[in-house]
C-alpha cells in the first residue's frame, strides 16, 4: 500500500514538473518556409505562392514571430503528427497564434490552440 502511495505522489510530482515547462504564449508573426527562415535569414516570406511551393515540397512550416524568434508547431498528439497541413492556408501570412510553448536548448516549439489571420498592417 505505501508503495501505490509513493508511485501515485511520484507520478502526480511529475505531471506538475511538465506543465511548469509548459508556458502560455501568443504569437504574432509570419508562417514561412524553414530553408528560409535560416538559409535565406529572410524577416518576411517572399511571396505566399514560395511559402507554399516549399511546404507542399516537404519543408516544415514555421512561425518566424516579429521579434525574431521561430517557432516550430508541433503536435500533442502521440504519435506525432506534422502540422503543415494545419498552416498551408497561412503559408506568407502574418499570423497570430497561441498555444503552450516549449523550449530546449535554444529551439521553441508551439502546440497551436489557436491560429488565425493577423489583422493587414495600416
Amino acid at each position: 500500500m505505501k508503495f501505490r502511495t509513493l508511485a501515485t505522489v511520484l507520478v502526480v510530482a511529475a505531471l506538475c514538473v511538465m506543465r511548469a515547462q509548459e508556458k502560455s504564449v501568443t504569437v504574432t508573426g509570419y508562417v514561412l518556409d524553414s530553408a528560409c527562415a535560416f538559409i535565406k535569414n529572410l524577416k518576411k516570406p517572399v511571396s505566399a505562392d514560395c511559402a507554399l511551393a516549399c511546404a507542399k515540397a516537404g519543408s516544415p512550416l514555421v512561425i518566424l514571430a516579429d521579434d525574431g524568434t521561430i517557432y516550430w508547431p508541433i503536435s500533442r498528439a502521440m504519435p506525432a503528427t506534422g502540422e503543415n497541413l494545419r498552416l498551408m492556408k497561412f503559408a506568407g501570412q502574418r499570423v497570430i497564434a497561441s498555444g503552450k510553448v516549449f523550449q530546449r536548448s535554444g529551439s521553441r516549439a508551439l502546440v497551436i490552440e489557436k491560429i488565425e489571420a493577423a489583422p493587414a498592417s495600416k
